[in-house]
């Protein structure tokens, strides 16, 4: 060391890690979507987008009232404009080289007299083809004609005047339409093709590299009552870039179960019991809107996360729902009692019931739960906050991955622990919290291969299901008439 003569100053790292900043409830929602109405049809495919607000959305993917087509629309309609929740990742999965039909007119379409054809289909513009007759040349877009969707979902073909069309009383056309039913769960599923294409619930994985945003809640309302899709959802969750995990919300099948007393018995058939899984039943209306039930628990998880600092310790159970009743897909009216509702949750599924305030969401279990009763398992705002676990202590620490394992390294990783989460039990997000570095827990051979470990011991607090009042009448009291 060269010599010195004065006064210095020297920083050594903070003992004390601050903790990462986590999403607890960030959604991530596949489905289809109306990619038509979009400015380009294929930018948006089997690709993950993040959208803030009803805007963002409909500038990405479109949006149409037809949600059993594009089922991305009822999300989008639900959850920005009935809960205001945001940031939401949505992955579309309609391909419009892959899910379309040829069109062509053998009969001509008749001109208003705003010089205007109206076609109410689901055209690719793109791929229009304007003609005379059925025979002649196609016209000149932006010369003869131009084509644009209103705000109905219409596509209004303008003739242009001096154009070759302008004086025409009829037009014919060709062109490729998008075809929604060509989608099948397949690709929903997806995956992953020898040349690094990812398709469908393969980008599970690959989010938190896109956007350094853990996903909270998966979901595909309107695909996940296929036992098939649910069930490959239900395993990605649990094993996100092989580090994270988070909870899936999956529907029962309202076209096959349409009486609460058979739910229980769909339900185990087809396996929808996993720990990270929230099973629904009914659908949610709104008015003249049929929704999946899953997309309304997707929203009160939203509202409740946000009111919570983004702190998943709360029940998604006795809030709000955006519902004026329940029913069935196909729009039947369900009635629903509140034994009924108590039934259900019994079984581990989440429903929705009309008590006291209004529509409610109704249920705390997991469908793990009545068979798996552990408490981190069965209770969907605990399984939520092991969950946050997971991610927040991952985020914090990996920084610390790779520096020399000394005592102050391992000092350093559970006194901070012990800050963050002594924290939380402070602000009542928690009963209590430890952390410890055990011998037991720490072998000689594992750590000679730089591999330690410390116990966090937490208690994230339980719903209270039971509120009683044990009433007794006191005969004492009667001493009162002599005072």
């Amino acid at each position: 060391m060269a010599y010195f003569h004065g006064a210095k100053v020297r920083e050594i790292p903070t003992s004390i890690i601050p903790p990462v900043n986590t999403t607890a409830g960030l959604p991530v929602v596949w489905g289809t979507a109306p990619v038509h109405l979009t400015k380009d049809p294929e930018k948006n495919v089997n690709k993950p987008v993040i959208c803030y607000d009803w805007s963002e959305a409909v500038r990405a993917f479109g949006y149409s009232a037809d949600w059993d087509s594009f089922t991305l629309s009822e999300v989008m309609y639900a959850e920005f404009k009935l809960y205001a929740v945001k940031p939401i990742i949505f992955i579309n999965v309609l391909d419009p080289k892959k899910h379309k039909e040829s069109k062509q007119d053998t009969e001509g379409r008749k001109v208003n007299a705003a010089h205007e054809v109206v076609i109410e289909d689901t055209v690719l513009i793109p791929t229009l083809k304007v003609k005379a007759t059925a025979l002649s040349e196609p016209a000149k877009l932006g010369t003869d004609y131009v084509a644009a969707y209103d705000d109905d979902g219409r596509l209004v073909i303008t003739l242009i005047a001096d154009g070759a069309l302008f004086n025409k009383t009829e037009i014919f056309t060709e062109y490729d339409r998008v075809d929604a039913t060509k989608v099948k769960k397949d690709d929903i599923i997806g995956g992953a093709s020898a040349i690094g294409e990812i398709k469908g619930l393969e980008w599970v994985s690959s989010i938190y590299t896109l956007f350094s945003l853990v996903p909270g809640i998966l979901a595909a309302p309107g695909w996940t009552d296929d036992p098939t899709v649910a069930a490959v959802l239900k395993a990605k969750a649990l094993t996100i870039c092989g580090l994270f995990r988070c909870i899936v919300l999956t529907d029962v099948d309202t076209g096959e179960v349409k009486s609460y007393a058979d739910v229980n018995a769909w339900k185990n058939k087809n396996n929808y019991t996993g720990v990270n899984q929230v099973v629904c039943w009914p659908c949610v209306k709104n008015g003249d809107h049929v929704f999946r039930m899953s997309t309304h628990i997707l929203g009160v998880i939203g509202v409740m996360d946000a009111a919570n600092d983004d702190v998943p310790y709360e029940s998604p159970s006795n809030l709000s729902l955006q519902a004026t009743g329940l029913c069935l897909k196909d729009g039947t009216e369900v009635t629903i009692s509140f034994e009924q509702a108590n039934m259900l949750n019994s079984q581990g599924v989440m429903t929705g019931l009309n008590f006291s305030g209004g529509w409610k969401s109704w249920g705390n279990y997991t469908g793990a739960y009545p068979s798996v009763t552990d408490t981190k398992d069965c209770f969907i705002s605990v399984r939520r906050m092991f969950d946050w676990q997971y991610q927040t202590f991952i985020l914090t620490y990996w920084q610390k991955v790779d520096r020399p394992l000394t005592q102050r390294l391992v000092r350093t990783v559970v006194d901070s622990e012990s800050v963050r989460l002594n924290g939380l039990v402070a602000r009542g997000f928690l009963l209590g919290a430890s952390v410890q570095f055990l011998e037991s827990e720490n072998p000689l051979t594992d750590l000679l291969q730089g591999i330690f470990r410390i116990h966090s011991y937490i208690t994230p607090p339980v719903p209270a299901q039971e509120i009683e009042d044990i009433l007794e009448y006191d005969v004492n009291n009667f001493k009162t008439l002599f005072a």
